[in-house]
């Protein structure tokens, strides 16, 4: 008897946290935060969902009843909390006649992490399902933020648009020790570091807690110090303190908070996130100005933690080209655009050719500073 066909069918969900969890976790190659308790508990905590402009939309392909590929998707109604700008775009769209909002975002919110966005084995699926959507619904464009190189490739293959970005990488060569680290740089920049560190610790206790380690005090702690610089930065902070309380509860030892006390009072922090082998630093804030306060905790620290660990990279958020003084290196991030509009397919396209030619000069010339005494180091 022959086998029958399978089945192959595609569908959006409600959100991820009514998913099965070791389905979906299955796909997502134990990267943090595409793991189903980040993802379920930004929508449980209300950091995503309604009045945030985050409307959950994950996208679904099961082969007879079973997921196999997914891909996290939103509905979006602004263009905040992404970090790859697309304002002008939707100017433009606007001032064409159009309605740009909703859009369908496909992107870990509020995480500018280079990563999988095409789950599972069946990217050409999840892209078909994708500009299906986008087109039914006569929606303006879908977007990947953040994707990795094999994502990129398979949405170019498809004609998507792709844009180029700038983040700032530091990458393990080995090193045994931090001093070890410090050794393969230029004379002038190891004084630097060691001066920066020297007055950033003065005075203070710095506590490495991970897991269970963090109290409620110190996640007290952070989200004080988490909402004074989103409002900041943002007007207001994308994340609920009740995120905060489900992270650490549904993730463990993937969480690590660097703490600054004075007097046994919490100052500053820095919460990190632990992948496979990645650190990746994520929310920072403090109540003190300390000087080099901001880089001892968000860079120095994450690389020692990282070499004590046998981690092979850390990442430490979006932009900053005072990283690359401190060792951390100019790298090129994907997005991946799909806008059914020809003409403005077209206009967005010659927008993009011209921005990856600033993009890859940025990266040579920031690469000449990099504070590395060799180029075989960097």
């Amino acid at each position: 008897m022959a086998d029958r066909e399978s089945e192959i069918v595609a569908k959006i969900a409600s959100g991820v946290a009514g998913l099965n969890a070791t389905a979906w976790d299955r796909l997502g190659g134990g990267d943090p935060f595409l793991s189903h308790a980040f993802l379920s508990s930004l929508e449980e905590s209300g950091s995503v969902g309604p009045g945030t402009g985050w409307t959950p939309a994950p996208i679904l392909v099961e082969e007879d009843g079973r997921l196999i590929s997914a891909a996290p998707s939103y509905l979006k109604s602004h263009s905040q909390g992404e970090y790859v700008f697309d304002h002008g775009w939707a100017e433009a769209w606007e001032r064409a006649g159009g309605q740009y909002y909703p859009k369908l975002q496909v992107a870990v919110p509020f995480t500018p992490v280079p990563g999988r966005r095409l789950l599972g084995h069946r990217p050409q699926q999840l892209l078909t399902a994708i500009e299906t959507v986008t087109v039914q619904n006569e929606m303006s464009s879908a977007h990947i933020s953040f994707a990795d190189e094999a994502d990129a490739s398979e949405s170019e293959r498809r004609g998507w648009l792709i844009r180029d970005g700038v983040q700032y990488h530091w990458f393990n060569r080995g090193y045994s020790s931090f001093d070890d680290f410090l050794g393969g740089l230029r004379h002038s920049r190891r004084k630097s570091i060691g001066k920066e560190r020297s007055n950033a610790c003065r005075g203070l206790d710095i506590l490495a807690l991970r897991g269970d380690e963090i109290g409620p005090d110190d996640w007290d702690a952070l989200w004080a110090f988490y909402q004074d610089t989103g409002s900041r930065k943002w007007g207001r902070p994308y994340l609920t303190r009740t995120f905060l309380e489900f992270i650490g509860k549904r993730m463990g030892d993937s969480v690590l908070l660097f703490l600054a006390l004075r007097d046994s009072q919490p100052i500053a922090g820095a919460l990190n996130f632990i992948g496979p082998d990645t650190l990746f630093g994520r929310y920072w804030g403090c109540i003190e100005d300390v000087p080099f306060l901001h880089f001892e905790l968000c860079y120095y620290r994450a690389i020692e933690w990282a070499i004590d660990h046998g981690l092979k990279s850390v990442q430490a958020g979006a932009q900053g080209e005072h990283k690359v003084a401190r060792g951390y290196q100019p790298v090129i991030t994907k997005s991946a655009h799909f806008i059914p509009n020809r003409s403005f397919r077209d206009a967005v396209d010659e927008f993009l050719k011209v921005e990856r030619e600033a993009v890859a000069a940025e990266i040579e010339w920031l690469r000449r500073d990099l504070p590395y005494r060799d180029s075989s180091s960097a």
